[in-house]
C-alpha cells in the first residue's frame, strides 16, 4: 500500500509547497496536483515542488490530452522529471466535457484521444522520433531534444471502457471513488484490460483518488467533506448512485443547490449520511482506517487523500502520517 495526497492549486503555489513538504515528512509516497485552466498551472506548481521536496514523487493528477499537444505534455513532464531527480509521474485522463465547453474545445473521441496520446507520449519519453497517424493524434517525425528518463504514466479513469484501457496501457489508474462497491467493479475491468494486453493485472497500481477528511472529531471531519461529496453526487452517473442505493432524483436537487450557490441547503441535510459513506473516506482516524482496510481487501494499492483532506489541512496531514501511515 502506498499513500498519495492531492492538492488543488487554487491556493498559492508556495502554500502548496509547504503542504507537500509536510506530506513528505509524514511519509506520503506521492503528491498529485490537479490541472484545471482556472487554477495555477500544474507544471509550474510541480516545478516549485520539485525544488522544495526531496523524495516524494510528483504527479499531474490529472492533466488531459486536449488542452496541450502530446509533445508539449511530454516535454513538460520530462522537465519536471529532470528538475526533481527522477520523481515525476504523468497522470493523464480524458477530462470532463463541461470544462472543454467553457474553453471552446471539442471533446471528441475521449477514449481514442487518450489512448493515442499515451502512445505518442511514451514514444517521446523513450527518446524516439515519433511518427503517428492516429484518428486523433498525428505526428510526423517529432522528437525531444533531451532525455526524459523513466516516467510512469497513470490514467484517470471512471467508465468501463476507460478502466479497461488503463489496464491495457497504464502503469497505474487514478479512480475518483472511495467505496469498495465501486472498486469491485473497477478492479475487474482493469484486470480484463491487462489480460487483453498480455499483462499481469498486478502490474497496474490501483489508486483510490478519494474525497478524504480526517479529524479526531468525526462530525467536524464529515462536515468539511459535505460540499465535496455534493459535487460528486451531482456529477455521478445514475448507475453509480443506484449501486449505492441513492435516489437518482437527489442528483438534480443537489445540482440545483450548487448552481444557486445554496451551500446552506447542502450542509443542512441534502447531503445524506448514505452519500457521505458512498463518496468519501471521512471521520476519525479509526473510521478512515476501517474504510482503507476494506479497499485494500478489494485490490486497491494506493490511497490518495483528496480534497478536503480535513477541516484543517496541516492537522489532517499530520494525523494521517501518525495514525494511518505510521
Amino acid at each position: 500500500m502506498t499513500f498519495g495526497i492531492e492538492f488543488v492549486p487554487s491556493d498559492p503555489v508556495l502554500k502548496i509547497a509547504h503542504y507537500a513538504k509536510l506530506a513528505e515528512q509524514q511519509g506520503f509516497d506521492n503528491v498529485w496536483i490537479t490541472d484545471h485552466y482556472n487554477n495555477r498551472d500544474v507544471y509550474s506548481t510541480l516545478a516549485v515542488l520539485a525544488m522544495t521536496t526531496n523524495s516524494i514523487k510528483l504527479g499531474s493528477g490529472v492533466t488531459n490530452p486536449y488542452t496541450r499537444n502530446a509533445a508539449v505534455t511530454a516535454s513538460s513532464i520530462a522537465s519536471i522529471n529532470e528538475i526533481s531527480g527522477g520523481r515525476a509521474i504523468l497522470g493523464l485522463g480524458p477530462g470532463d466535457k463541461a470544462t472543454f465547453d467553457a474553453m471552446g474545445i471539442s471533446w471528441d473521441k475521449p477514449l481514442t484521444t487518450t489512448k493515442e496520446s499515451i502512445e505518442a507520449i511514451r514514444g517521446f519519453i523513450a527518446g524516439d522520433k515519433v511518427t503517428q497517424d492516429g484518428d486523433m493524434v498525428k505526428f510526423n517525425g517529432a522528437k525531444m531534444a533531451f532525455k526524459a528518463g523513466n516516467i510512469p504514466i497513470y490514467m484517470g479513469a471512471q467508465g468501463p471502457k476507460m478502466l479497461e484501457l488503463a489496464g491495457e496501457v497504464s502503469d497505474g489508474v487514478l479512480i475518483n471513488a472511495s467505496h469498495p462497491k465501486d472498486f469491485e467493479v473497477a478492479v475487474k475491468q482493469i484486470a480484463a484490460g491487462a489480460k487483453k494486453a498480455g499483462r499481469d493485472p498486478k502490474e497496474v497500481d490501483v489508486a483510490a483518488y478519494a474525497c478524504f477528511s480526517i479529524d479526531k472529531d468525526a462530525a467536524k471531519a464529515k462536515s468539511a467533506a459535505q460540499v465535496v461529496v455534493a459535487f460528486i453526487v451531482a456529477g455521478s452517473p445514475d448507475m453509480v448512485l443506484e449501486r449505492h442505493g441513492i435516489d437518482v432524483a437527489a442528483k438534480a436537487d443537489i445540482g440545483g443547490a450548487i448552481a444557486k450557490g445554496d451551500f446552506g441547503a447542502l450542509m443542512g441535510g441534502m447531503v445524506t449520511s448514505e452519500m457521505m459513506d458512498a463518496f468519501s473516506i471521512s471521520g476519525t482516524p479509526d473510521d478512515c482506517k476501517a474504510r482503507i482496510n476494506e479497499l485494500l481487501d478489494i485490490g486497491v494499492t494506493q490511497i490518495v487523500a483528496g480534497s478536503p483532506i480535513g477541516p484543517n489541512k496541516e492537522k489532517a496531514i499530520k494525523l494521517i502520517g501518525k495514525e494511518i501511515i505510521g
